[in-house]
């Protein structure tokens, strides 16, 4: 057996021919000559196990997404896993998935993977053309200190004194959600506004979370060198 990738508890193996209850024997040898509990989760049609952002020939160790022979998606620090990301980010991550998810090799992989930058294509038109709900687009941020003691303004330091000025009690490690209004504005009160004081009128920040959507996509899809700038360019210039 070669180890494809490993981790502190897991191992992922393979084998030319191998079936399921081939690594069921291997574990239980492992098991009786290492006298450690070892149990086999299963047999994947296909995983991919995400690089580094900076070294895109070492992998993280516990970034992955794949599809186990039954057709169920198992995936690890993604996006869409996690608590901050908006809704739309994580719809978008979602149904790409599920494109791919009805790979049943390698090989059927690579040719859905058009597909999956057609749902892409359709998040990012949504949000060009202002059809997405602002309920989607919020965002979840913990804050690590008080309002008042933030020396570098980001987005939910910003939220976060706009619920101040109105006399709510904001602390640290308090849960702030807020919209991303215009990121680039001079005006550093206009770039982010908390979900308690969206109105009517209330706009997003296309352009960032276009730009969120891209990272997102890429995030899945770097080892196939599809990178933000290059799904950007594709994306943003075709029509």
């Amino acid at each position: 057996f070669g180890i494809i990738h490993g981790i502190v508890d897991s191992l992922w193996l393979k084998k030319e021919g191998a079936i399921r209850e081939d690594y069921e024997r291997l574990c239980e040898e492992i098991e009786r000559k290492a006298h450690l509990p070892i149990s086999f989760e299963g047999l994947y049609k296909w995983i991919v196990f995400l690089t580094s952002k900076t070294n895109p020939n070492m992998p993280v160790l516990n970034r992955y997404y794949g599809v186990f022979e039954d057709g169920k998606m198992k995936v690890r620090g993604i996006d869409l896993r996690k608590h901050d990301t908006p809704k739309l980010i994580r719809n978008c991550q979602e149904e790409m998935l599920q494109v791919l998810g009805r790979a049943s090799d390698s090989t059927e992989f690579h040719e859905l993977l058009p597909n999956a930058l057609q749902v892409l294509e359709k998040y990012v038109e949504a949000l060009d053309l202002s059809r997405v709900r602002i309920e989607d687009l919020i965002i979840e941020k913990r804050l690590s200190k008080k309002p008042c003691e933030y020396e570098n303004q980001t987005l939910q330091a910003i939220a976060a004194q706009h619920l101040a000025r109105e006399g709510l009690n904001i602390y640290a490690g308090q849960t702030i959600r807020y919209l991303t209004v215009n990121s680039e504005a001079k005006a550093l009160e206009n770039r982010a506004l908390p979900a308690e004081l969206i109105g009517e009128t209330s706009t997003y920040d296309a352009a960032r979370y276009i730009e969120m959507l891209l990272s997102s996509a890429a995030n899945l899809l770097t080892p196939f060198e599809c990178s933000n700038s290059k799904l950007s360019s594709s994306l943003l210039h075709e029509g």
